[in-house]
């Protein structure tokens, strides 16, 4: 017998600085995921807007914007342009695995030179190993770290990790919770968006309908990349709804498959 369904209860953050839209101020509101039911509860709030962060669901509450906006990728009509395949092919050569969510000290590493790269002075700039540890372990749903890696050695020993994404499993897609990737000067290309690309194929190839990439800000050259991904819908009053044509690049080759096979067809266990 399925334990009783018990309505959480909300609470809201004091009012802080926005790490997106300056002069912005943001507030959230939170709840815990906790019990039997944190799964489905996790599950429901993401359909209505709401991220994971360890055993906390949270989505933007702020009292004079609504710049923030859920957005999700539709796998089955994904349409890759002609870059999304060339960063496929380019990238075949990686060795991906999906883990179980246990963090190790060379993942810590990449975050932190990501970090302090890409977001130096943001609101996980801080982040110690411990930090690290809580993010990725303390998940009451099913989540796997996806690491990406050079090509192993004639030895057979592991290459280098050059990437790595949190990602929740649902019933009705992955989620992106978090990623980072090597951004140092020698680094490969597109790493970012090739996790992107890999993680649609791997929900595509497990009949799971949709990608979630998150927050949407409009205005925010960060959240810019989240946009050329199509078809893509955005939440809003009215519910899922796609988003605004003259958001989307001109891609020459639209409507055309991603590659048949890579070196990332292991796709997220699913059973």
């Amino acid at each position: 017998m399925s334990a009783p369904f018990r309505f959480p209860k909300f609470f809201v953050t004091n009012p802080a600085p926005c790490p997106y839209l300056p002069g912005k101020v943001e507030r959230k509101v939170f709840t815990e995921l906790s019990g039997r039911n944190a799964a489905e509860l996790n599950e429901a709030l993401g359909r209505i807007g709401f991220r994971r962060s360890q055993s906390v669901a949270y989505r933007p509450s702020c009292a004079d914007c609504n710049a923030c906006v859920s957005v999700r990728v539709r796998t089955e009509d994904f349409a890759p342009s002609r870059t999304h395949r060339r960063l496929m092919r380019q990238h075949a050569d990686l060795d991906v695995t999906a883990c179980k969510p246990w963090t190790t000290a060379e993942q810590y590493e990449l975050l932190a030179r990501y970090l302090t790269d890409r977001h130096p002075g943001g609101g996980m700039a801080e982040m110690d190993e411990q930090d690290y540890a809580d993010m990725v372990e303390q998940t009451p749903v099913r989540t796997y770290v996806i690491e990406y890696r050079e090509p192993a050695d004639e030895y057979g020993r592991p290459g280098k990790l050059v990437g790595s994404c949190l990602s929740d499993q649902q019933s009705d897609g992955l989620s992106m919770i978090y990623s980072f990737f090597d951004t140092a000067e020698d680094a490969r290309k597109g790493l970012g968006t090739y996790i992107i690309l890999d993680h649609i194929l791997r929900a595509q190839r497990a009949g799971l309908p949709y990608v979630y990439l998150g927050y949407w800000v409009e205005g925010s050259d960060r959240m810019a990349y989240k946009t050329r991904f199509k078809p893509m819908e955005r939440l809003g009053r009215d519910g899922w709804r796609p988003m605004e044509e003259s958001l989307t690049v001109d891609y020459a080759d639209r409507g055309k498959p991603l590659p048949a096979r890579t070196r990332s067809d292991k796709v997220l266990p699913v059973k």
